[in-house]
């Protein structure tokens, strides 16, 4: 007579759940940014005419030489002169501008954000598109030019990715950019950090030197970059939640 099967050997062995992170997990708050700034490029092309966009970029571009004026009293002072520092942030001087932003911007700005949350991750965006133009503006006050884009902000976020040291470990199940924020030594001592970082700033100089693309006219200068990759990689700690 046979024995009766042990039903814990005949028992499928219990499976793992895939905890990796998603290879494309771009939270809500990332697409709103996204949407907005696609939605504005395609608003002035289809919306406005000429005029109306001219009119439309003075006002919601940052312009260094608007505040001289004011303090001359040629004009008189605005709104705009309060909310242009970060409403630049979501314009952009053609196509090519902003999607190369866009890639950047779901690339880096989507693991910082899952990190960070939906109002830290708006918080850190605004502080560092202004540190961008604050630096653009001490070292351009008169420049009538409009400076346009999201890339200060962005930079600000590569600033904080290098305080991770770039960490994107999906194969063990962490997500990205997990762990404390690295002490700025560690980082100054990581390999990678430093390479990244090195051809990150020989392709802002060949961008303020040559320019952006072809085709793509105001964009954001390449010493915008800098003031926000500074904020980023400085500030990080003040957006970071504290570990529970």
């Amino acid at each position: 007579m046979s024995e009766p099967a042990n039903p814990i050997e005949n028992e499928a062995p219990a499976v793992e759940p895939d905890r990796r992170e998603p290879v494309f997990n771009v939270p809500g708050i990332v697409i709103a940014i996204i949407a907005a700034c696609v939605g504005i490029q395609l608003i002035g092309d289809y919306l406005l005419d000429p005029s109306q966009y001219v009119e439309f970029l003075e006002r919601a571009a940052f312009i260094p030489l608007r505040y001289w004026a004011v303090y001359a009293g040629e004009i008189p002072l605005d709104v705009y002169a309060f909310t242009s520092p970060l409403t630049y942030a979501f314009l952009h001087g053609g196509y090519t501008h902003l999607i190369i932003n866009m890639v950047w911007l779901a690339a880096f700005g989507s693991p910082l954000a899952n990190r960070l949350g939906a109002l830290r991750f708006s918080l850190f965006f605004a502080v560092t598109a202004l540190a961008a133009v604050a630096l653009h503006y001490v070292l351009h006050p008169l420049d009538n030019a409009p400076l346009v884009g999201a890339s200060g902000a962005i930079s600000g976020m590569m600033g904080a990715a290098a305080r991770f040291n770039f960490r994107i470990d999906r194969a063990q199940g962490q997500p990205a950019f997990a762990g404390a924020v690295l002490p700025i030594g560690e980082v100054l001592r990581s390999r990678m950090a430093m390479t990244f970082l090195g051809a990150w700033m020989v392709i802002n100089l060949i961008t303020g030197l040559v320019g952006f693309a072809p085709g793509v006219e105001n964009q954001i200068a390449w010493e915008a970059h800098i003031g926000g990759f500074l904020a980023g990689f400085f500030g990080i700690r003040l957006f970071d939640r504290k570990p529970a």
